[in-house]
């Protein structure tokens, strides 16, 4: 589920006549000490994260003063809170709070249906008071009665003079949920004020991953919830995922707390329950992972080759950990050639450990061996007989070999060929990137490695040189399954004339 900030939330409600505190969410202290200003009056300021628990954190305080506000913005401000770093706060007026309400609207995956929730109170530990809730349940065809809930809240202890107004924000709610496309819709606490007005002092709305393309205006940026604000490359690697739909591409950075046990990895997962299954390996072995990948689906080699590039431009890791279920049906070889040219674009200064079990196990392994082995760090490949317990140990066996040598060990000279300007360049787009030969290196290669290699076999000869057999466009709109291994086998079996650009937006040198 996408989760929606506070203040995008609250904006929702507004939409639908459920009032909300004045206010605005500010990204500086500029912006902070204005609305405070124009307020005039005492405020709350609320780090705008994830979170259940921000007022415990920090993550919520009051200032009496333009002043204090912009301090305490100030302090706000970048700061980590419930493990994730604050870009943004909203600035609310404070209210006089005479009691509090819960109000919730969730799509039972049981009954298949939504269900309307009520509590007497609200605020913290609400998660705890379930049981004594006012509960109706709903139909996503036909919105609920006024007559049906305020029968359910004339059995509550809610206050009978506010059942009528309680009911009316509820039904409300009910249609932020249903035309949000919202499988959590709550509240909490609905305030009553001191003057008798209900007011939503706070509230949660996490829409459904695959409706997210209907409600452009709501400001989604990743179309699921990742539990903290996106970091930049939860971004960058969300714009590799969301168009392409071969095979899947999750990747999310953890958050980590400052003295951290354990060794910190990338982590690189390749098949759901398998990908769980190794993480907790490495945890066992005394890694820790940083991120959280996972590509499955059978994805195509672009997208691994992405994923990895991406888990390489995280910051402090130690080693290279990738391990998934062991028997899946995609083919490993394609794999193999995307970490393979991901390592070798990044001259792999850390140890990797992969197991890559599955189709064509064996030549992938021999892939990783052979062509890797003249990288600055090591890198060993395993198939599915060796458990993640032991691909996980032997990574931190290898960290802590590298790292107790003062100087890393020498491999053999790099044998990838450079490249050089094109002289006679022949190229094709393919549906992610670009694949260039230059025609004038390939008339002196004897191997003709990228046609024999080409699993599609969409590239012919003509004249001793590679073409395609099929048009431009057929290659672009996906003939072409970008599988790499023209380029990867080209700068083994052949000289180097291959080239396949495969940018990634906003990732600098990628």
């Amino acid at each position: 589920m996408a989760r929606l900030h506070e203040h995008q939330g609250k904006r929702i409600l507004n939409e639908y006549g459920i009032a909300t505190p004045q206010g605005a969410a500010a990204r500086s202290v500029e912006e902070r000490r204005e609305i405070a200003e124009e307020l005039g009056k005492a405020v709350v300021i609320k780090a705008q994260v994830y979170g259940t628990s921000r007022a415990a954190s920090g993550g919520i305080r009051f200032a009496d003063s333009p002043d204090v506000a912009a301090r305490i913005a100030d302090e706000m401000l970048g700061a980590t809170i419930g493990g994730a770093v604050v870009e943004a706060v909203l600035v609310e007026e404070a209210l006089p709070i005479a009691r509090e309400f819960y109000l919730g609207c969730i799509v039972d995956d049981r009954l298949r249906r939504p269900v309307m929730l009520l509590s007497a109170a609200g605020g913290s530990g609400i998660e705890e008071r379930t049981g004594t809730m006012a509960q109706v349940t709903a139909s996503v065809r036909r919105e609920p009665l006024p007559d049906e809930l305020l029968a359910a809240l004339n059995k509550s202890d809610t206050p009978e003079e506010v059942r009528e107004a309680l009911a009316d924000v509820w039904l409300k709610l009910y249609r932020v949920a249903r035309n949000s496309d919202a499988r959590v819709a709550e509240i909490n606490p609905l305030a009553l004020l001191q003057d008798g007005r209900l007011v939503a002092l706070d509230c949660r709305i996490s829409v459904d991953d695959y409706a997210v393309f209907r409600h452009d205006d709501f400001g989604i940026e990743i179309a699921r919830e990742i539990g903290h604000t996106p970091t930049e490359l939860d971004r960058i690697a969300w714009e590799v995922e969301k168009d392409d739909y071969r095979g899947t591409f999750y990747f999310v950075e953890l958050p980590q707390k400052e003295n951290a046990e354990g060794i910190a990895i990338g982590f690189h997962g390749a098949g759901g329950g398998g990908s769980m299954a190794s993480m907790d390996a490495a945890l066992r072995a005394g890694l820790r992972p940083v991120d959280y990948v996972d590509t499955s689906g059978n994805p195509a080699a672009s997208k691994v080759y992405r994923a990895a590039k991406i888990i390489l431009r995280q910051q402090g890791i130690r080693g290279y950990f990738m391990s998934g279920s062991g028997v899946a049906s995609q083919e490993q070889f394609h794999l193999a050639r995307a970490l393979v040219k991901a390592f070798r674009e990044a001259r792999l200064s850390i140890p990797a450990v992969l197991r890559l079990g599955g189709n064509g196990e064996e030549i992938a392994a021999r892939i990783i061996s052979d062509y890797t082995n003249d990288l600055p760090a090591p890198v060993e490949a395993y198939q599915k007989r060796h458990s993640a317990d032991f691909c996980a140990n032997r990574l931190k066996e290898l960290i802590e070999q590298s790292e107790a040598q003062e100087t890393k060990p020498q491999h053999r000279e790099n044998t990838q060929p450079q490249r050089r300007e094109l002289r006679q360049s022949y190229s094709f787009e393919t549906r992610t990137g670009q694949i260039t030969y230059d025609h004038a290196i390939c008339a002196e290669c004897e191997s003709k490695a990228c046609v024999k290699e080409c699993p599609p076999q969409i590239l012919s000869l003509e004249n001793q040189l590679p073409v395609l057999n099929i048009t431009l466009d057929e290659a672009k709109r996906g003939k072409c399954i970008e599988c790499l291994a023209c380029e990867v086998e080209c700068w083994f079996q052949g000289k180097g004339g291959a080239v396949i650009e495969l940018p990634i937006g906003g990732l600098s040198g990628g």
